[in-house]
């Protein structure tokens, strides 16, 4: 058995157990793309990929250590990564507030998104990044530093198209010479960020269906057509486009451990899966109902359903579902990284005082939003 289920006495099936029971017999029609990943998880950790023997210089026993399939959305593979990659981030972290905001894309344009995954996921990115990176510029006329990661699931593996961004609390100027702090409480107004997100994606959908980017296959077909597709795009335009602002961050070492939980998770967690029953072709795993008080519950699904339902949240070949912008772009990252770090270092310094205390020592009073 490759991971433990819900606790350590009563153990659950493995997320490739699980698949494998899926499509054993009557396999899934499945895009080759998709075949590869499932492959790779069903392969993990197993013979099929072979490993290494060692031998233990205390005990004299010889060990055999299976290979890992290394694919990124594989479960017991994304620890190893999200570690390699935290430590990447770490070096970019810097002494100011940290903002989470999330963007969510409304459930009535799931389907096109379905058939038109890479395109869609690229405007998911811009549409956001250009929503805030506009509101830094015009609410305090700096570049923010903006790190944006992809979900795609909900909490019972159905589509929810999402994007969480870590965001700086004010940026650097636009002539690079001064850092300019924001609020430690409060960042941009949610209503208005989401009147201006929801234009800009808005905008690029039309702009993809008038240059022909897009797909409409299937029971999708009738959308090519420009008055159902314009029917479509009213309906969006019509309901409500969230932007959801959590509290910010505590520090600097909340944003990591924020990160190590979410840069790298995967569709489902396999601490969620509770029960595989092969004869009635079911799979078990646990979710928490968010509009029920966030209670812990249990959900079945047939076996081809929960494929189904997984194989939603398998990425495109190469895409990049963590992106960073602003003064974080990989063009320009490690540069003005360093130049923020010594921007910010003078502000300490030039608000630095030194005043006699109660018995003439001296205490040092920092800038407001550094910590």
């Amino acid at each position: 058995m490759d991971c433990g289920g819900p606790s350590a006495s009563v153990p659950g099936p493995s997320l490739a157990a699980v698949l494998r029971a899926g499509i054993k017999g009557s396999p899934p029609s499945l895009p080759k793309h998709h075949w590869r990943i499932l492959n790779a998880l069903l392969a993990c950790r197993t013979l099929v990929l072979g490993g290494h023997r060692y031998l233990c210089q205390e005990c004299g026993q010889m060990h055999f250590v299976p290979h890992c399939c290394r694919n990124r959305h594989c479960p017991l593979c994304q620890g190893a990564a999200a570690r390699r990659w935290l430590a990447k981030q770490e070096q970019a972290l810097l002494p100011v507030p940290y903002f989470h905001l999330v963007f969510t894309l409304p459930h009535v344009l799931n389907p096109l998104i379905q058939q038109n995954q890479r395109a869609l996921y690229v405007l998911l990115f811009e549409a956001a990044s250009q929503t805030l990176l506009e509101f830094g510029q015009k609410r305090f006329g700096v570049q923010l530093g903006i790190t944006a990661v992809l979900h795609t699931w909900s909490q019972t593996l159905l589509d929810h198209y999402h994007l969480h961004c870590i965001v700086t609390g004010g940026g650097l100027s636009t002539d690079g010479s001064k850092w300019v702090a924001s609020s430690e409480r409060y960042l941009f107004a949610v209503r208005a960020l989401s009147e201006v997100f929801r234009g800009k994606f808005c905008a690029g959908l039309e702009r993809l269906y008038s240059e022909g980017q897009l797909k409409f296959h299937g029971k999708l077909g009738p959308l090519a057509a420009p008055t159902a597709y314009q029917g479509l795009l009213r309906q969006a335009v019509s309901q409500k486009w969230v932007v959801y602002s959590k509290r910010p961050f505590a520090g600097p070492r909340q944003v990591l451990a924020y990160l190590s939980r979410y840069t790298h998770r995967v569709a489902l967690s396999p601490k969620r899966l509770v029960a595989l029953d092969t004869n009635s072709q079911t799979a078990t795993f646990t979710w928490k109902d968010y509009a029920d008080g966030s209670k812990r519950k249990t959900m079945r699904l047939e076996l081809r359903e929960f494929v189904r339902r997984f194989c939603l949240h398998l990425l495109p070949e190469r895409f990049v579902k963590i992106r960073h912008f602003g003064f974080l772009s990989n063009r320009q990252r490690q540069s003005r990284v360093a130049q923020v770090r010594a921007l910010l270092s003078l502000v300490v310094m030039s608000v630095a005082a030194v005043a006699p205390g109660p018995r003439g020592s001296a205490h040092t009073v920092v800038a407001a939003g550094c910590y």
